[in-house]
């Protein structure tokens, strides 16, 4: 009988020849997709569906557009994955607007729109595509998947498409996304390139908004750029978006805002599509919403704002590189110039061989070697000897040596008479083909030159409409917690120890988001920051819960204490500016038995008067006094304070408020992101207490007060001045009025007390606009007009000229409207750059 076999004995026998099956299997699988399916080629920047369906779009070629479904059939004799995958990246190169000239409905890439059926749309290849990308004699091919064709290994692309176009693919453990830049930045750092001059590339996108490229890094892996869309302020309660990031659409978008109002952190209305030729996304906010801090919040917390985070990569030498923008330029600028340099090559080459052929004409017409075609000879080979022979004393005036194949050439034109206008026209063609050989000499000597003169060509054809559409600008950062709308409430159970949203039967807070950090402050002295939550164990006793204010260096703690080792108590001010969250802080000595005797929170540092009542039984003479908190410094959470009394404290009670003891808040305006800040960025606007205003000038006329809050958004490149407002100030106005071709001079005092709106306080009229403003005492103005010699400079003492009068006032005429005239304030005593004046 047979010995049965062990079945796990047989599977592990063939299992070392299994695993290296599917390890060749899968290596081959994953660099065929890699080679052939997702990443680009460095020479041409195209995967090779791209490439195969420029190929085929080339053969059809007569100048008429083609149905999409017919380039479709012709691309699939080179492609071998089906109409699908053609169809869509056909669509795909036609919506970037460079290589594929569409006609029809080919589908929206801002609203995500498809394109109509194959049968109902047409392409055909753009000047531009046909200038670049296609050259025969330079073309390097090979036989398509079945046999029967040939198609290019890659295209002679003299143009750096892959930065132009971009590309994005996911391979198998590898993946590609480059994005695309700007066509004239492209043609230009070439030119820089071959000059040997430093350039810089940013990506440009065709969706417009603006990006922040600091951490660009060239585009290479673990860089990233920041995309956001341009939102205006229609009025208050409206925002108008004025285009899409990168890769996403306005159903996205639209999604996205909604979905952000749903969770609470925005609040709107409603958000309405009005994009027609131009995005626009009309969103209506809720009453009583700050525009400026929903735009922040919209930023914030939807894809008004997203990253993206390129990873060039290309197939270079049959194997997946990643490299740099400016790596991909420089090959792809080197690799022109390698094109161009054998298009001049093989130009030369026929120019000489045409050279030879034609002075090989003219001797056998002017010598009257054709006559040897007329004599007898035994056969076709004599004759073609006695013409070679007949050539014998010319050979001196040829460059290269006379074939059979020349002679045979010459015998197969027609001879007919021959008059001497022929013989001229054969020396025309010669100096013409010589002159030809000389320029195509002088272009391979001077190739970069040469190289250079190309890219300009290129520019000047098909640079007009192609200007960069993102705007390059730095993003201010934007603290999530600061812009997010209250949408939850926050309880407290105060005896129990716990906060948090669900205790909604306990004792209100404060209106939060949940976003927020929640500080709560115990009666034995600890201090704890928690992150909002339904529920949350703090400790019994809690004496405060606020939102928490991460470096807030105003808001001060007072606080007396009694260490419970001692009996001694103690007073302290301080501030809580950073913390870890969830860590319980001690803010006595530390010991047990430790409890605060009284506890206030200061938003502006105020030091009250309290009175301390001590226990009757204990042996002080004083039994009450009064402690004033303004005597102690602010120090740090972790201090212990300073003696109030060895005796125990019956009772503290709150006697009397005390003043600030923190100097005014000081501001910075920072007209890059046009945004108030206590940072030291920017210009500095001086210390503010709780009641004072700003004053905003801007360039069309109109001046706004506001408040100081941080929140706030303005247009910095409109500002034409800003400062702390002192309604004693008289505001010094020069502005434009076009209809009279004159400058108007007015002086006013700020007479509305109207937060956030704006008044119109020159002249109305089509043009007229603010040319300078300053709110000094006794402002000189300088006014400089003409040019070269004629130049006349005056100074006008602004107090002489006009008096004061209200805000509406039109003014008095100062001088008259010229373009060369040029105005300035004049510089205060005992600074350097004063100009030199003329009266």
């Amino acid at each position: 009988m047979a010995k049965s076999k062990n079945i796990g004995e047989d599977f592990h026998s063939n299992d070392s020849g299994v695993t290296g099956q599917y390890k060749n299997w899968f290596l081959d699988y994953a660099s065929y997709v890699i080679l052939e399916r997702a990443v680009p080629a460095i020479e041409d920047g195209l995967k090779p569906v791209q490439r195969r369906i420029l190929h085929a779009m080339k053969e059809m070629d007569d100048g008429r557009f083609n149905k999409v479904a017919n380039i479709i059939g012709q691309s699939m004799q080179y492609h071998p994955h089906g109409d699908a995958s053609i169809g869509e990246a056909l669509v795909n190169m036609g919506q970037k607007d460079l290589l594929i000239e569409t006609q029809g409905n080919w589908g929206d890439v801002r609203t995500g729109d498809e394109a109509a059926a194959s049968r109902y749309i047409e392409a055909r290849l753009s000047k531009f595509a046909l200038e670049v990308a296609f050259n025969a004699k330079t073309t390097e091919w090979q036989l398509s998947y079945d046999g029967r064709k040939n198609e290019p290994v890659t295209l002679p692309m003299k143009f750096p498409l892959l930065l132009a176009q971009g590309a994005e693919g996911i391979a198998v453990g590898l993946a590609t996304k480059i994005l695309p830049h700007n066509f004239c930045e492209l043609c230009e750092s070439a030119i820089k390139y071959l000059r040997n001059k430093r350039f810089d590339l940013y990506p440009d996108f065709q969706t417009g908004g603006m990006i922040d490229i600091t951490n660009y890094n060239d585009g290479s892996r673990g860089g990233k750029i920041r995309v956001r869309v341009h939102i205006e302020e229609l009025d208050k309660k409206t925002l108008l978006i004025k285009d899409v990031p990168y890769g996403v659409t306005t159903s996205q978008l639209i999604d996205s805002i909604i979905k952000a109002n749903d969770q609470g952190k925005i609040k709107i209305k409603k958000v309405t599509d009005n994009t027609a030729a131009e995005v626009e996304l009309q969103v209506d906010l809720a009453p009583g919403i700050s525009p400026d801090i929903t735009i922040d919040a919209l930023y914030a917390f939807t894809d008004c704002e997203i990253s993206i985070s390129p990873n060039a990569c290309v197939i270079a030498d049959q194997k997946p590189q990643f490299l740099g923008a400016k790596d991909l330029l420089k090959a792809s600028v080197d690799h022109t110039q390698e094109l161009l340099k054998r298009e001049l090559e093989i130009k030369l080459k026929e120019l000489q061989d045409k050279w030879h052929y034609t002075s090989l004409e003219k001797i056998f017409f002017e010598e009257k070697i054709y006559k040897e075609l007329e004599k007898k000879h035994e056969t076709w080979d004599k004759v073609l000897d006695a013409i070679a022979k007949a050539f014998e004393p010319f050979r001196k005036q040829l460059k290269r040596d006379i074939t059979r194949e020349d002679i045979i050439k010459l015998t197969e034109k027609p001879v007919r008479r021959i008059y001497k206008l022929d013989i001229d026209e054969l020396n025309d063609q010669i100096k013409a083909l010589e002159a030809e050989i000389k320029q195509v000499k002088h272009d391979l000597n001077n190739l970069v030159d040469f190289t250079v003169a190309y890219y300009e060509n290129l520019l000047k054809k098909y640079g007009k409409g192609r200007e960069r559409k993102t705007e390059i600008k730095l993003f201010e950062a934007i603290q999530a917690k600061q812009v997010a709308i209250a949408n939850t409430k926050l309880y407290v159970n105060r005896a129990e120890g716990f906060i948090g949203t669900g205790l909604k039967k306990d004792e209100f807070v404060a209106d939060c988001s949940d976003l927020d950090d929640i500080i709560a402050f115990t009666k034995s002295g600890k201090m704890k920051v928690v992150k909002v939550a339904d529920k949350t164990f703090i400790g019994k006793d809690i004496l405060h819960v606020a939102v928490f204010q991460k470096n807030d260096e105003r808001t001060t703690y007072n606080m007396i204490y009694v260490d419970g080792k001692s009996g001694i108590s103690f007073a302290k001010r301080f501030n809580v500016t950073g913390i870890t969250r969830d860590k319980e802080y001690d803010l006595t000595k530390g010991e047990e038995k430790s409890k605060v005797h009284y506890f206030s929170v200061n938003p502006n540092g105020e030091a009250e008067v309290v009175k301390i009542i001590l226990s009757p039984n204990c042996s002080a003479r004083i039994k009450e006094f009064d402690f004033y908190f303004e005597t102690l410094e602010i120090k740090n959470r972790g201090s212990i304070g300073n003696q109030v009394t060895k005796y125990p404290i019956k009772n503290v009670k709150f006697k009397e408020a005390g003043k600030a003891t923190l100097s005014g808040r000081k501001l910075w305006f920072d007209g890059q992101f046009g945004r108030l800040n206590t940072e030291e960025k920017g210009q500095f606007l001086g210390s503010f207490e709780g009641d004072d205003r700003l004053l905003v000038i801007y360039d069309d006329g109109n001046y706004e007060l506001t408040d100081t809050e941080l929140t706030q958004r303005f247009e910095s490149e409109k500002i034409k001045l800003i400062e702390k407002f002192n309604p004693e100030k008289i505001v010094t106005a020069v502005y434009l009025d076009k209809e009279k071709l004159q400058y108007n001079i007015k002086r006013f005092k700020i007479e509305t007390t109207t937060l956030h709106n704006k008044f119109f306080f020159i002249k109305e009229g089509e043009g007229n606009e603010l040319r300078e403003v300053t709110t000094d005492e006794e402002p000189i103005l300088i006014v400089q007009s003409g040019r070269g010699q004629q130049v006349r400079r005056a100074k006008f003492k602004v107090v002489k000229v006009a008096e004061v009068m209200g805000w509406k006032a039109v003014g008095n005429k100062l001088v008259d409207y010229t373009k060369s005239i040029e105005m300035e304030w004049e510089k205060k005593k005992g600074d350097n750059n004063q100009p030199e004046l003329f009266e």
